[in-house]
């Protein structure tokens, strides 16, 4: 879920992206979630709760100021960035999740 929150646009570091779902401001269709790693499934809406779109955090997110330093939104998402509103529309394939590390290095080490 966390990683959903940042990849919309809504927060601007993963670490702002925790912090907004465990303070209770992210509704999964419409019922709070406050664990960071929730599993979306495909279909489901993300927003964030309508008393916390007044505070400047998602007001400054809902003006799209984060683009700066997020890259462009991916194409499993569909975003309404003014409704601080996104929908998981298929599951992301491999290529489309960033990885910082070699994935074949740790298949390799965890083989042994």
């Amino acid at each position: 879920l966390d990683a959903l929150v940042l990849r919309a646009g809504f927060a601007r570091t993963i670490l702002q992206a925790r912090q907004t779902v465990t303070h209770r401001h992210v509704l999964v269709d419409g019922k709070i979630v406050d664990r960071p790693s929730f599993r979306v499934k495909e279909g489901q809406t993300i927003q964030i709760k309508p008393k916390s779109q007044a505070t400047v955090p998602f007001q400054v997110a809902a003006a799209g100021a984060h683009r700066d330093v997020l890259p462009a939104v991916p194409g499993y998402l569909e975003v309404q960035l003014e409704k601080l509103s996104a929908t998981l529309v298929r599951r992301p394939k491999r290529a489309e999740v960033p990885v910082t590390c070699e994935v074949q290095l740790v298949v390799e080490f965890y083989a042994r």
